[in-house]
């Protein structure tokens, strides 16, 4: 019999069996008990959480042989065909790879006969955000009114692409990431299960590394166990995790700290010999940092079995929380940066050096503890005569803290802000701060929207009207196709907004109803397809591609054109 991988043969086939989803369980267990069904149901969430696996147990709780049921037998016809992956009313659809409009059209085609086995036809569409527009706008229709016998499930990494009009008509669950004691828990009883030695270290090693994915930490466990061959232990799992051991990204904080830019790009060379990514590198460095700076915030806040939780908050103690926050914001708009750079090796040894240039000057070299050790403070000589006295001793606070003007008259100088403006701020009189000049509005309620640069509430912004404003109120409209966006919380926080940019309490009035003008939506929507025919036209227009057609009779795929 050929082997099955843990993450198959452990795939949890009833509600009860999930891990980490109890909010999501509680919600359609309850629906399926008393059969408050809706016809479309939309799972989102990241990789590995459960979305496929949930949708699966949804279509055997409405086409068990027992009835609807939060509790599928199981054992039946239509529960083990679904299990089998051969249920003749179960279609699962890949949206990446059937993005297009002919392939929706043959399943709406095919919705409207009757089920041949089952209580009711069911669609599982994946990674339905893949869709084309033309396909979303097709199956719009029967989404909001699909017959009786037909119910849809789709699921999506990216919630984001999934036009408003789709998301309205759905249900909408959001499943979240496993936390590493979750990850670790399950694979404790798998392990039981399966009969098989391991180490509780190894498990929190995987469990950490799985990155609130059970799937990843299954396949990971998987790939465990034939390193160890047939054992999961530490040190094998350290081994194996080779790729996601963070050391050198202490080797990078300590060379940081220590202003030492020969260390910084050995350390950057030795990246790529361990065959990682710079971009990588930037992702696991921003996410230490993070965890330091928790540290330095809520000394208690880290898992006490992460697995580098020691040298974590060692380097919390050595290096000072501004020096964290800036390392972590140069890391984010390095790795922003890094495909705009001539290659990933200038952008990521760029980031570090930016580093290295915007740290606080300091004058002794402090490295961080090794093999988890407190972090050592360096011993200072006793002075000798005065000149000593006035220079800062070469430990770890004066490398890394920054300047303390409370400080300064204890050692009988002034910080260096203030030895040149003392005698000018003694001289001259006190003046009044300038009085802050309100925003003003033009009108102009697109520009206003994009300016803003609002969160949720921009769903609301972007698809409304403006009707009228005064300098205390704004009135605007929106279509009812987009009256999900436009409830109390999203309004509080458009008027917060519009309040904070004025400088003055705006009053915000909705209405529901149809619009005369363009939104900031639709002229968005209206540009970029005016790009699309320019792209297409350009195309189309080009010497080569006509002589390409003409010539070898080639045709050009419309959808892959994109504008620049």
């Amino acid at each position: 019999m050929s082997y099955q991988v843990l993450a198959r043969k452990w795939r949890p086939k009833t509600f009860a069996q999930l891990v980490g989803q109890e909010h999501v369980i509680k919600a359609l267990a309850n629906a399926f008990a008393s059969e408050r069904l809706h016809h479309a149901y939309l799972l989102t969430g990241t990789r590995g959480v459960g979305k496929t696996t949930i949708a699966r147990i949804m279509a055997k709780a409405l086409n068990c042989e027992t009835g609807i049921t939060s509790e599928p037998c199981g054992v039946c016809s239509a529960c083990t065909q679904i299990d089998a992956g051969r249920f003749v009313d179960l279609l699962e659809i890949d949206a990446a790879s059937n993005t297009g409009i002919d392939n929706i059209r043959e399943v709406l085609d095919n919705a409207q006969y009757a089920p041949t086995a089952g209580r009711f036809k069911v669609y599982i569409i994946d990674e339905v955000h893949m869709l084309s527009k033309s396909a979303f706008n097709a199956m719009l229709k029967t989404l909001e009114e699909p017959p009786s016998h037909v119910k849809f499930i789709l699921a999506t990494t990216d919630p984001q692409k999934v036009p408003i009009t789709v998301l309205s008509r759905c249900l909408q669950f959001s499943l979240r990431q496993m936390t590493p004691q979750q990850v670790t828990g399950h694979l404790n009883t798998v392990l039981q299960a399966e009969q098989i030695e391991y180490e509780a270290l190894a498990l929190n090693l995987i469990g950490h590394a799985a990155s609130g994915s059970m799937r990843d930490g299954l396949s990971l466990l998987d790939q465990a166990i034939a390193y160890g061959a047939g054992k999961v232990e530490e040190a094998g799992v350290r081994a194996m995790l080779g790729a996601v051991d963070q050391s050198y990204l202490f080797d990078l904080l300590t060379a940081l700290v220590a202003k030492d830019g020969s260390t910084l790009l050995k350390t950057a060379d030795a990246i790529a010999e361990r065959g990682l990514s710079y971009e990588a590198a930037l992702h696991e460095l921003a996410a230490l940092l993070q965890q330091i700076a928790l540290v330095q915030a809520v000394p208690n806040a880290l898992a006490d079995d992460l697995p580098l939780r020691e040298q974590i908050v060692a380097a919390a103690q050595v290096i000072s929380p501004e020096d964290i926050q800036l390392y972590y914001q140069i890391a984010l708009h390095g790795r922003r940066d890094l495909p705009l750079a001539p290659d990933e090796y200038a952008g990521f040894t760029m980031t570090i050096l930016r580093m290295l240039a915007f740290a606080p000057s300091s004058a002794g070299h402090t490295a961080l503890p090794a093999n988890n050790q407190p972090p050592a403070v360096p011993s200072t000589p006793a002075p000798t005569n005065q000149a000593s006295t006035n220079q800062a001793p070469n430990t770890v606070a004066n490398n890394l803290a920054p300047s303390n003007p409370a400080s300064a008259p204890a050692r009988n100088e002034s910080p260096p802000w203030q030895q040149d403006a003392a005698p000018a701020a003694m001289s001259m009189p006190a003046r009044a701060s300038a009085p802050v000049k309100p925003a003003q509005f033009n009108g102009d309620w697109r520009a206003l929207v994009v300016h803003l640069k609002l969160g949720q509430a921009g769903m609301l912004a972007q698809h409304s009207e403006l009707l009228s404003y005064s300098d205390i109120q704004f009135n605007i409209k929106v279509e009812e196709v987009h009256r999900s966006v436009a409830t109390r919380d999203y309004q509080e926080k458009l008027r917060s907004a519009l309040s904070e940019h004025f400088g003055r309490d705006i009053a915000l009035n909705v209405q529901i109803g149809e619009v005369q003008t363009e939104t900031p939506a639709d002229i968005h929507y209206r540009e970029k397809q005016e790009r699309q025919d320019q792209a297409v036209a350009a195309i189309n227009n080009d010497p080569f591609v006509q002589t390409m057609v003409k010539e070898f009779g080639a045709s050009i795929a419309l959808d892959s054109i994109k504008p620049i």
